[in-house]
């Protein structure tokens, strides 16, 4: 009897979950499903196009990827930079994987305007302007045509990359540029005519509302919200790109003015130290600034470990021919050439470098990178060598140098005060002098270090001077 009672209770138990299971099936049917957001994912370029926006670009491209981002909207305002770092943006953005929309903020000049145009749609604030893409250098003047026709072609390419849309007109389907070319390339070159549009012979710039009459803006809005209203995106997260605090200090470091004072330090310092062996201060100064110039651009991917291996190696030959070669000669030329080449090429992204070519922009950016090692390099030099006048004369650096008391009872020699009467007089080289060495003066050998390049053994030397406790001669 008991067993049946169970039985009863049990079956009555699942019944009633079972049907509280199907209505709660019923009501999870009712229910509507919430509309899935779109993934708006906001990138700013709001600072000079440079290596560092370069960089930043990809990482956004990267995080948008990781969160599943639908969309990509730029927000711009920059008056241009560097072409070649522009060029990279717009290869990357034409390729991208998702739409890229830009929101020209304020300006889009010249690498802006060659971004902005390699996006899918172009959207700006009213009074915002975009065009004026000639080529100039860091004086404002505009560079030779070689590199004025290397970019018309980029910005003609990039508006043909856009594609074409399909228009009738009286009953007949025509194919037209979604941006006309010769617009894009009047935006460079003030000879180009384009009619009704760029007839003044001035380079061409469009205010918002002469770019959407012109097919190069789909839209005016004040905002971001408005922008992705004229998408046709109401339901949407946004995500925005926040650099790191060390995405800041390698974006720093990696920019043309720090990399310049970098390569001013590594020569300097290199230079002053074998001017004043010793002291040990612009030897490691010399050290960290290689460190802060190679390592940003090897985490990046714009430089390769060899590179850094053919400046090393350049270091390497000048060292043997300072101390081991007397004289200047091949291991020493080759030695400047390796530091040079491995300080420029390390300054050229390598997905370029793959694809180099030495004409138009490849060559131009080549140049560039050379002017601004070997500009870099005699600026440190300068400075090296008019630091080590003032350490070297003046009591105000006592501190870089041995300041302890050294007594003749723990085995200290004084130096003669005799040596500055030697002033003058002449004598032969006891050693080779690579600037330092030993010279033999009236049957007596004095430690010497040579005024003027390096002196071979046996050659006639003379006293020019004596200062701080050091004698300086120069061949005769």
């Amino acid at each position: 009897m008991k067993k049946i009672l169970y039985a009863l209770i049990l079956l009555s138990v699942s019944f009633g979950s079972s049907g509280q299971q199907s209505d709660r099936m019923r009501n999870s049917e009712q229910l509507p499903e919430e509309p899935e957001k779109t993934i708006v994912y906001v990138y700013e370029i709001k600072e000079m196009i440079a290596k560092p926006i370069w960089r930043t670009t990809k990482l956004a491209f990267q995080e948008a990827d990781s969160l599943g981002a639908d969309v990509m909207l730029i927000d711009m305002n920059t008056y241009g930079g560097e072409v070649a770092s522009a060029d990279s943006i717009r290869t990357f953005l034409l390729n991208a994987k998702i739409p890229v929309y830009v929101f020209i903020n304020d300006n889009a000049a010249s690498a802006g305007a060659l971004i902005s145009i390699a996006c899918d749609s172009i959207y700006m604030k009213p009074g915002a302007k975009i065009g004026a893409a000639t080529v100039v250098n860091q004086s404002g003047e505009q560079v030779p045509d070689k590199y004025q026709s290397y970019m018309r072609a980029t910005m003609r390419a990039t508006a043909e990359a856009q594609g074409k849309d399909t228009i009738i007109v009286n009953g007949d389907t025509t194919l037209v540029w979604k941006r006309d070319p010769a617009i894009a390339e009047a935006m460079v070159d003030p000879r180009m005519y384009v009619e009704n549009v760029s007839d003044s012979g001035q380079v061409l710039t469009f205010t918002a509302s002469e770019a959407v009459q012109n097919g190069y803006c789909e839209g005016i809005a004040n905002s971001r919200r408005e922008v992705l209203e004229l998408v046709g995106i109401t339901e949407y997260t946004l995500e925005e790109y926040k650099p790191s605090t060390m995405d800041r200090i390698i974006g720093l470091l990696i920019s043309p003015y720090v990399t310049g004072i970098l390569i001013m330090i590594i020569i300097g310092g290199i230079y002053f130290e074998l001017q004043s062996p010793g002291i040990g201060f612009p030897l490691a100064a010399s050290v960290i600034a290689a460190l802060l110039y190679f390592a940003p651009l090897y985490i990046e991917g714009m430089a390769e470990y060899w590179e850094f291996l053919i400046f090393a190696l350049g270091v390497i030959l000048m060292l043997v021919e300072i101390f081991a070669i007397p004289g200047f000669g091949v291991a020493g030329v080759a030695g400047v050439i390796a530091m040079v080449t491995g300080l420029t090429l390390s300054m050229i992204d390598n997905e370029m470098l793959k694809d180099f070519e030495f004409t138009g922009e490849g060559m131009s950016l080549l140049m560039r990178s050379f002017g601004v090692v070997v500009l870099s390099a005699l600026m440190g030099l300068i400075a090296s060598i008019w630091a080590a006048s003032k350490v070297l004369s003046t009591t105000s650096f006592a501190a870089l140098v041995l300041g302890a008391d050294q007594k003749t009872d723990e085995g200290f020699l004084g130096v003669d005060s005799m040596q500055k009467t030697l002033v003058g007089k002449s004598g032969e080289a006891y050693t080779v002098l690579r600037p330092s060495g030993r010279v033999l003066i009236e049957g007596n050998i004095y430690d010497a270090k040579s005024e003027f390049g390096y002196i071979n053994k046996g050659d006639k030397v003379k006293v020019l001077r004596y200062e701080t406790g050091q004698v300086y001669v120069m061949k005769v």
